[in-house]
């Protein structure tokens, strides 16, 4: 699964670090939780935006997550930081025709 994370990564933009950035269906996009790597995608439906987020660390089985987003509804991800460390978190948010994945505004721990 890690070499279809890896081929799937080269083959989509990265989400950068400092902003937003929206991407319409079919596009995918990276998602970088510090050791947690994976790729999100989303389908327009009748009940919202079926997204699908899949996430793996080099050692563990990857996990796929799936959330029916309304407009005006967002899901987080995050992951725990180290000890003293803070923890990487995004928000993925759908506005009207869009999803955006946003850093967001308070890493956990």
């Amino acid at each position: 699964m890690r070499s279809l994370l890896i081929a799937l990564a080269l083959t989509v933009a990265t989400v950068g670090g400092a902003g937003a950035e929206t991407f319409q269906t079919p596009q995918a996009r990276n998602l970088d939780l510090g050791p947690v790597k994976g790729i999100a995608y989303y389908t327009a439906e009748a009940d919202g935006y079926h997204l699908v987020a899949t996430l793996a660390d080099e050692t563990s089985t990857p996990v796929r997550f799936i959330a029916t987003l309304a407009d005006g509804q967002k899901v987080t991800i995050s992951t725990p930081g180290a000890a003293h460390e803070a923890g990487s978190v995004i928000d993925i948010v759908r506005s009207g025709d869009r999803l955006s994945i946003n850093p967001a505004a308070t890493p956990t721990n």
